[in-house]
């Protein structure tokens, strides 16, 4: 092409697209063409598409004024046919894009707005490295050729950013990009931009339909879109003056349908101003400072003048449906009734905040538009619609209306097709009476002196009622109510409730509802498929028997309940949070799979049948003396500290519950050896927790729980130095792995002998054991075996053949030991134990020694034993060392680190023996530190 052919406007482009406004491609696209001597014009990169649809048979994309996508296929001789415009997708759903209208509420189908759209197409890069010369691109071997029909469609789905970043690509998608179909809505919003360049968008997109601008030039640009854009549909205008002469023009733009113009100032100030129009179908001004105004629109459906101050309207409007006039606060009782009773086609009107609006005005309009049947005249303190009938009402919503008492209520109950009641803050009248048969939807909130609802509504589907404090009777017939809200009613007592399709009710925090309720909700009672019920911190309910074949959900969260019966074959959840002082509870029967009842201090009598429950917990039921438990796939059974359950009650329960894996009995002292040997019915039991009973012969165990893995015997004083030989001299329980044999009373050489012979133990906790001195598993035989391994600072310092070797002849497999707070152990060697992984030994206050060769332990914990002197590991995967408040030297501790090649994180907090001066030397004896804790680090 030559430079001659280049279009006059591309100069004014050029400055249009340096203030950040990027609305046209070919703004971009035209200063790199004058950067490379290419030339080439708007009209006949227009021109050039126009002439390729009649062979390409390319697609046609305009915008409709919904912001959605229709599109034409070009006529053509082929007998081909394009795709309609459902199989490529929704074009109204991009985000942030121009091309979508706002979504604020309204009626009308504006531009979108916000920054979204500051770009510069031309620092767009192809690739990783420089910004791409436009010549470059388009002279580059083209990897993928699309035609241009397909090109359209898949430019259909970008907005106005990203048109202008794919027109820098190559021609093709310049010339794509630039077709005025996707121009057909222009967003101007918040972005400066001359009259100049706005013309000369203008001139070069003069079919657009849809116009978007604000700031201060909004007058003077709003006068040129009129002039300009003969086939302009929707204009939005906002933020700034606009002069009377825009009104008088407004009717050039004969195409016109809709027009929005907020947060502006409207005319001089004296006279109204007339708004003229012949097709105008939707008009919205909001919060605009303006005397008054006189609409003459034969056509006009929606107006809109929410929160605008004026205080005259003139409407000759005769197909108007739709008028908002909300929080117009200067406008006065006959302004509101003059605009309203000129529409006789009236069906919807907004006059909510509307102080002066009186009845006489509702009157007039009833009698006017006889359709009517939307109406907002919330904060209206003159309203008490008792001499208003509104028969074809199906919306009624009143807000803090002061004027609102029973009176208005029996005007209400003539909208016999009122589908929605709302009713808020209202607070003189005092009952609700209505026979409804089309109302679907009720709110009833903060009316402080309403005492009676009566309401029978076959179609009532929602209702709220909520913060009545007064209310003391509810009568509901309805057969679609599925959900009952009413929380926080403090003087209701037993609500009655005719509801066959009922699901969900929530009475939380209704303090008068006492145990009649229950019978509300039963069987029988109307409610056959209820299957929620919330009654939480319902004060006045002391007992609860409720049967319901249906109910699935039931909470009775800090309610002061003392007795509880629940005969619901179907209930999956119960919650008694906070229900401490439930003393008789019955679950007979229940579809619960778990229960906690640990929360319940005061439970003393319990019964459950429950087919499919699998966890119980009655953890801290200690006055629990009296228990029936039939679950017969129950796997866990928590009964801490129930110091009153006894044999008889144990033995039931394992009778009906044979399947419990797990069974805590922590601190239940009145089980004996009767209780004990009913283990014998449960084949399955892995975890037994006996600790602080009083047990002396565990002899049942041995002998019932063959496959028990888990024994917890902490502070088991009754037991003596014999009481666990079957476990050491006759193999007793083969597949136990976890002992627990803390603060015990075993003496030295039984806990020996148990450590030596049970070689089977993964995990012993020996925490606390004062008959515990010395901890010496010494051996020379398998001492030899290890030091023949040589150097072994390394992890791979010994041979494979050689470790594993060891590891044969090691056959104890303890993994985990514990012998925390040991006051009298002083000395600990364990030269061979392969598989240990985890050892701690803290606060044991009289140990000096510790000698550990360990070629797998990763864990090792000293801390808080002020008498360590002598330290000697050979353990080349210890990562963790914790030595806090130990007195051992430093070059002790030099020697023994240096044994572990793998130590990572060394604790030496408060050892007065370590100073942060020695830190260079544990480094450099141990180099895979990464983390040492010391006293002036901490």
């Amino acid at each position: 092409m030559d430079d001659k052919v280049v279009s006059e406007n591309d100069d004014a482009l050029m400055s249009f697209q340096n203030e950040m406004v990027r609305a046209c491609p070919l703004a971009s696209c035209s200063n790199r063409r004058r950067s490379h001597g290419e030339s080439s014009s708007a009209s006949a990169v227009v021109d050039a598409n126009d002439n390729r649809d009649s062979h390409n048979k390319r697609v046609k994309i305009y915008d409709d004024f919904d912001g959605g996508r229709s599109e034409t296929a070009a006529a053509s001789s082929s007998t081909r046919t394009s795709r309609a415009p459902a199989d490529y997708g929704d074009y109204d759903h991009f985000r942030g894009s121009p091309l979508q209208p706002t979504n604020d509420g309204d009626d009308f189908g504006m531009l979108s707005t916000g920054e979204e759209n500051n770009f510069d197409s031309s620092r767009v890069k192809v690739s990783e490295g420089d910004d791409c010369d436009m010549s470059e691109v388009e002279n580059a071997k083209v990897t993928m050729d699309l035609s241009d029909d397909l090109l359209l469609k898949v430019f259909s789905f970008l907005d106005h950013t990203n048109l202008c970043k794919a027109a820098s690509v190559c021609r093709q998608w310049r010339s794509a990009s630039a077709h005025e179909d996707f121009w057909k809505r222009l967003n101007f919003e918040n972005r400066k931009i001359s009259a100049e360049q706005f013309e000369d968008i203008c001139r070069r997109y003069p079919n657009a339909m849809a116009v978007s601008i604000s700031g201060p030039e909004t007058y003077v640009l709003a006068m040129k879109a009129i002039s300009l854009l003969r086939n302009l549909e929707v204009l939005k205008l906002g933020r700034g003056h606009i002069d009377d002469s825009f009104f008088h023009a407004l009717a050039d733009s004969s195409m016109l349908k809709k027009l929005r113009i907020s947060y502006a100032t409207l005319g001089g100030g004296v006279l109204d101003i007339p708004i003229d129009h012949d097709r105008l179908c939707h008009l919205k001004l909001k919060k605009c400072r303006v005397m008054g105004i006189t609409v003459r629109c034969p056509l006009l459906e929606t107006m809109s003048l929410k929160r605008s101050n004026m205080v005259q309207v003139v409407l000759n409007c005769p197909l108007l449906q739709k008028l908002d006039i909300s929080s117009c606060h200067k406008l006065p009782d006959s302004a509101i009734r003059l605009a309203a009773t000129s529409c006789p086609q009236l069906v919807s009107l907004n006059m909510s905040n509307c102080s002066c609006a009186t009845d006489e005005t509702l009157v007039e309009i009833s009698q006017t538009c006889a359709g009517l049947n939307f109406l907002d005249a919330s904060y209206c303190q003159n309203i008490t619609l008792e001499f208003v009938r509104l028969p074809m009402l199906t919306v009624l919503k009143l807000h803090s209306c002061e004027g609102i008492t029973s009176a208005s209520m029996a005007a209400i109950s003539h909208s016999s097709l009122l589908e929605v009641l709302e009713l808020y803050n209202c607070n003189l009248f005092t009952s609700v009476s209505l026979n409804l048969p089309h109302l679907q939807t009720v709110r009833l909130v903060h009316c402080r002196k309403f005492t009676d609802l009566n309401l029978r509504a076959i179609m009532l589907s929602s209702m709220l009622v909520s913060n009545c404090p007064a209310l003391q009777r509810i009568n509901i017939t309805s057969n679609s109510l599925q959900k009952i809200t009413m929380p926080k009613q403090g003087s209701l007592n037993t609500p009655a409730l005719q509801c066959q399709s009922l699901q969900e009710v929530d009475l939380s925090e209704c303090e008068s509802l006492t145990h009649s309720l229950c019978d509300v909700f039963s069987d029988g009672r109307g409610h056959p498929v209820l299957k929620l019920l919330v009654l939480d911190s319902c004060e006045s309910l002391t007992s609860v028997r409720f049967i319901s074949t249906s109910v699935v959900s039931l909470s009775l969260g800090g309610c002061p309940i003392t007795n509880l019966d629940l005969e619901c074959p179907n209930l999956e959840k119960v919650v008694l949070d906070g229900c401490d002082y439930l003393e008789r509870a019955s679950f007979c029967p229940v579809a619960l799979r778990s229960l906690n009842l640990g929360i319940c201090p005061k439970l003393n009598m319990l019964s459950i049948e429950a087919p499919l429950m699998v966890s119980l917990e009655l953890k801290g039921c200690g006055l629990l003396s009296k228990a029936f438990i039939n679950c017969p796939l129950l796997t866990s059974l928590d009964a801490s500290f129930c110091s009153q359950l006894t044999d008889e009650d144990l033995s039931a329960t394992t009778a009906s519950c044979p399947l419990i894996e797990s069974l805590i009995l922590m601190s239940c002292a009145s089980i004996g050896l009767d209780g004990l040997c009913s283990l014998y019915w449960l084949p399955h039991l892995n975890v037994l927790d006996l600790s602080y009973t009083f047990l002396v012969n565990l002899q049942p165990v041995f002998e019932s729980c063959s496959r028990l893995k888990v024994l917890k015997l902490q502070a088991c004083k009754y037991l003596t130095d014999t009481s666990l030989e079957p476990l050491y001299k006759e193999g007793a329980l083969p597949a136990l792995q976890e002992l627990d044999l803390s603060y015990g009373t075993l003496c030295q050489s039984a806990i020996e002998e148990l450590l030596a012979s049970c070689t089977n133990l993964t995990r012993v906790s020996l925490n606390g054991c004062v008959n515990m001195h010395d901890l010496n598993w010494e051996c020379r035989h398998s001492c030899c075996q290890i030091d023949k391994l040589g150097a072994v600072n390394t992890p791979f310092g010994a041979s494979h053949e050689k470790i594993c070797e060891v590891s044969e002849q090691s056959t104890r497999l303890l993994q985990n030991l514990n012998c925390v707070g040991c006051p009298n152990i002083k000395k600990v060697v364990i030269p061979h134990c392969f598989h240990l992984l985890f050892l701690n030994l803290s606060l044991s206050a009289n140990l000096k020694e510790v000698d550990v060769t360990c070629l797998n332990l990763c864990f090792l914990n000293l801390s808080n034993c002020p008498s360590l002197e002598i330290l000697k590991l050979v353990c080349p995967r210890l990562a963790t060392l914790f030595l806090q408040s130990c007195n051992i030297g430093e070059e002790v501790l030099e020697a023994a680190i240096s044994k572990c090649s793998m130590l990572e994180t060394l604790d030496v907090r408060f050892c007065p023996k370590i100073c942060s001066m020695s830190m260079a030397r544990l480094r450099a004896a141990c180099p895979s530190l990464k983390r040492i804790y010391s006293t002036s680090s901490s």
